[in-house]
């Protein structure tokens, strides 16, 4: 059964870039906002770190700028970088209205109203510029965001709902091509939906559930970017994956995060036997780039033959501890680790996609009427690997871009013809769901060992010629089975990860997080790996 329903715009995603882009565009706009399960699913309850936004004396939006650059490992476009950065101060303030309450100085300056917050540093930065709320800051923006949408009249949101694919207007007998919907299965009824809309944006995450171990929460499966890429768009620098350093190593952490922001407030990384290693591999030592630290890790964990190493803060405060990381303290203290009595078990992990759907400053994509924001785009901002905490200064800005692009468009624009039922009357119900869940299984397995933190040309094609092998199982499952929610994710994540294998292979070059051992030296210039659909 297919049920059809429009609205002005379409948010496909309910993380803090769709959000922010429901909530600036109500006021004029009627908006249908998509959540995959529920509104707390997505990945930005997960960031514990902050904001990065310029706003003390002694710190300059030019040294954002410059410390972006310099972990983009040149392929930053500086003008988005600009763009962003001096969009920090609005951003903030914007939170703020809107009820995120970020930490303060314990000793507030009474002379500006902006230097009352505690600002921290993280890997990459040159000064102390992060907005946070404790180790939770995703967490408050999530739910204030989540509050204020939830209460607006114009804003309609649907819990459950996996997007299949977009609604293009090519397929529905016009010339003009443009998109104008989705096709969206409800988990609850299993029926499949057509949402209709003038604008829609696609605000669906990154696409980190390709590996196997991640920090990301289960629904990052690059549903945006495959949607994207089928309808026609074009997606680049698909191989920069940054790896986090430091999540928390315990059978049963379930890919839990330690913040950046513990090296940033003095924690030490160390071998099994204490010894410090950073220094030995950047000048920042551990607030180095996010790339030299995951290197450094895995390379440490590879030439000793151990199973993690230990982030060190029991040289800090317990008092500080307790204020400023309580929520990686009570999970450590869950898993019978006492942070401030011995170091953290940590190792690497998938954690950020660097590439997405090529957009403009506007968050326009290649197909009018379709917008990409967030993690799912490719803005120009993180080139070859993202500083720390400028994700969500991301979501704020580009939501911005989007927003105020759909509104100068004509709202009265003429409806687009009305898309055709989904047609199951040459499906049936799946008599063997194992083949999903082996594929899902095998596809994360080789992709953490072939297109990981270290690759090479011979690991990527041996990637290649098993993706090509699934490509087809899917496929031929696709077209004879209805889908449901793993059906549609697996679909999703094979199609990533042939992105990223193809744009690793096209980089002859070791950059950022793109590190290759059949290509181990950095070229004089770098390039975005762009691919194309219609090539």
């Amino acid at each position: 059964m297919s049920r059809n329903s429009r609205s002005e715009v379409l948010i496909v995603g309910s993380g803090a870039a769709g959000l922010t882009t429901a909530l600036l565009l109500a006021e004029e706009r009627s908006v249908t906002l998509l959540s995959k399960v529920d509104l707390r699913s997505g990945a930005t309850p997960w960031a514990q770190g902050g904001i990065a936004a310029v706003t003390r004396e002694g710190d300059t939006e030019e040294q954002h700028i410059d410390d972006t650059l310099k972990a983009g490992v040149g392929l930053c476009h500086e003008n988005v970088v600009r763009h962003t950065v001096l969009q920090g101060g609005w951003a903030i303030s914007q939170l703020i209205e809107w009820g995120v309450a970020f930490d303060l100085r314990d000793k507030p300056n009474a002379s500006s109203k902006a230097h009352e917050y505690h600002l921290t540093r993280e890997g990459g930065h040159s000064a102390r510029r992060v907005f946070h709320v404790a180790d939770s800051t995703g967490a408050a923006i999530a739910s204030t965001l989540m509050r204020k949408a939830a209460e607006h009249p114009r804003i309609r949101i649907l819990e459950n709902r996996v997007a299949i694919d977009l609604i293009v207007t090519r397929r529905l007998g016009l010339t003009e091509n443009a998109c104008v919907g989705a096709y969206v299965l409800n988990r609850d009824s299993g029926d499949v939906e057509a949402h209709q809309a003038h604008a829609v944006v696609l605000a669906t995450g990154g696409a980190s559930k390709v590996y196997l171990y991640t920090s990301n929460p289960d629904t990052a499966t690059g549903d945006g970017i495959a949607m994207a890429w089928r309808a026609g768009c074009r997606v680049a620098n698909m191989e920069f994956n940054q790896f986090h350093p430091t999540c928390l190593y315990h059978p049963h952490a379930k890919s839990f995060l330690i913040s950046e922001a513990l090296r940033g407030e003095g924690g030490i990384l160390r071998l099994p036997d204490g010894a410090p290693f950073m220094q030995r591999f950047h000048e920042s030592g551990d607030l180095a780039p996010r790339d030299v630290v995951a290197r450094a890790i895995d390379h440490e964990m590879k030439r000793l033959g151990i199973d993690c190493v230990y982030l060190d803060a029991t040289h800090m405060a317990p008092k500080f501890i307790d204020q400023r990381f309580p929520n990686i303290q009570k999970r450590c203290t869950e898993l019978g680790i006492d942070m401030k009595a011995q170091p953290i078990p940590v190792v690497p992990a998938a954690h950020y996609s660097c590439g997405g759907v090529l957009t403009d400053l506007h968050s326009q994509t290649d197909l009018p009427g379709l917008y990409a924001i967030g993690e799912t785009a490719a803005t120009g901002l993180h080139g070859a690997n993202r500083l720390a905490s400028n994700s969500l200064l991301e979501c704020m800005v580009f939501a911005r871009a989007a927003a105020g692009h759909i509104l100068e468009r004509e709202s009265d624009a003429a409806e687009p013809p009305k898309a055709p039922a989904w047609d199951e009357s040459q499906v049936i119900d799946a008599d063997e769901k194992v083949v999903v869940s082996h594929n899902w299984d095998e596809l994360r397995r080789f992709m953490w060992d072939y297109v990981g933190i270290v690759r090479s040309t011979r690991r990527l094609r041996r990637a290649e010629h098993r993706i090509e092998l699934l490509h087809r199982e899917i496929h031929e499952f696709y077209s004879n089975y209805r889908v449901d929610a793993d059906l549609i994710e697996l679909r999703n994540l094979v199609q990533v990860a042939e992105l990223i294998v193809k744009c690793a292979l096209a980089r002859k070059e070791s950059r950022g997080l793109h590190h290759t051992l059949s290509h181990p030296t950095t070229l004089p210039v770098g390039r975005d790996t762009i691919l194309d659909p219609g090539r």
